[in-house]
């Protein structure tokens, strides 16, 4: 496991990104997770009528790629979700690779909080998603 990182170890301009490959299995998976059956991912004859010519990802699982960077590398271990906004571009469809990334815009050490740029691109290079996350980092560190 990755070293938990306190608001000290931290400066403006680092980050961190995961890549992945969007699975039919994915899809139906966090369709069952969540609840959301929503016929634009789970139904190929309907997704295929839409405007998206075929099945597309929930946009929450981008934000769920998203809390993978945040919550295993930067800041990592320890670090607490405060808030996560996000701009959905363009739609993700299975087979896709995304890399979702976090970049550190500032630290309000006073408050134990960083702001993060964060984005997702396709394997297109085309950004899917962009938004801003907050998180409180750990407070007190420890190695594993």
């Amino acid at each position: 496991m990755n070293r938990e990182k306190t608001i000290h170890d931290l400066k403006p301009g680092e980050s961190a990104s995961f890549t992945k490959t969007v699975t039919e299995a994915d899809v139906n998976a966090f369709a069952g997770l969540t609840g959301d059956f929503n016929p634009l991912h789970v139904d190929a004859v309907y997704a295929g009528k839409s405007r998206f010519g075929g099945r597309i990802s929930h946009g929450a699982l981008l934000c769920g790629l998203i809390s993978t960077v945040v919550g295993m590398k930067l800041p990592g271990p320890g670090a607490l979700y405060a808030s996560q906004s996000l701009k959905f571009l363009k739609p993700v469809f299975i087979g896709d690779t995304i890399t979702a990334s976090a970049e550190i815009t500032e630290l309000i050490p006073e408050r134990n909080r960083i702001v993060l740029k964060t984005r997702c691109i396709n394997q297109n290079g085309d950004a899917v998603a962009e938004g801003e996350s907050v998180l409180l980092p750990s407070k007190t560190g420890s190695t594993s």
